[in-house]
């Protein structure tokens, strides 16, 4: 058996992939050996304070899930997002490649959230809503249920988002940045 290791890093943070190789033996004399492929089921991501946080791969997607986190086993995380501790991802939810669910998020039923979203700590995405690619969430943030985000949205901390919130309607009003246009404090 051989483990072999790559480390790679993804926005200031670190990560090592740890994976197992074992080889078979030869069933009869003149065959060739059989190497098999064994991935690990944990991971481990080393922050850039250099504390280590252990995830594990979800089933459905093979995306990177803290142990401290509730992903339903009919959610699909992609196999290059993460959610963290304390997040919640409810039944039929889709996360998409490179996104980033942080800590006390939680995402209700058939959410999806496109490729490269952020959403914030302790934010809330309604049963329904769709999270165009690279958009960002803020902390604390309220998303409604049904809600449709347009790709490159922002939604600031501490903001409510309106049901329909586009790029291309803000730019029609000369709006270039969408820092809380359309969305109302939730303080």
């Amino acid at each position: 058996m051989r483990n072999s290791r790559r480390a790679y890093s993804v926005d200031g943070v670190s990560v090592r992939v740890s994976r197992s190789y074992c080889r078979t033996e030869r069933a009869r004399p003149g065959d060739e050996l059989r190497r098999s492929h064994v991935e690990r089921v944990n991971e481990e991501v080393e922050v850039n304070t250099g504390v280590i946080e252990k995830y594990r791969r979800h089933s459905n997607g093979r995306g990177l899930v803290s142990p401290a986190a509730r992903v339903h086993a009919s959610a699909f995380v992609s196999s290059t997002a993460y959610v963290e501790s304390g997040a919640q991802v409810s039944a039929e939810s889709w996360i998409g490649p490179g996104s980033w669910i942080d800590h006390g998020a939680v995402i209700g039923s058939r959410v999806f959230i496109g490729q490269n979203v952020h959403v914030g700590a302790d934010a809330q995405v309604g049963n329904g809503a769709r999270l165009g690619s690279h958009s960002r969430i803020g902390r604390n943030a309220r998303i409604p249920a049904g809600a449709v985000l347009d790709r490159d949205v922002r939604v600031s901390d501490n903001a409510v988002a309106a049901a329909t919130v586009s790029r291309s309607a803000h730019a029609a009003h000369g709006q270039a940045d969408l820092p809380g246009a359309g969305l109302r404090s939730a303080a």
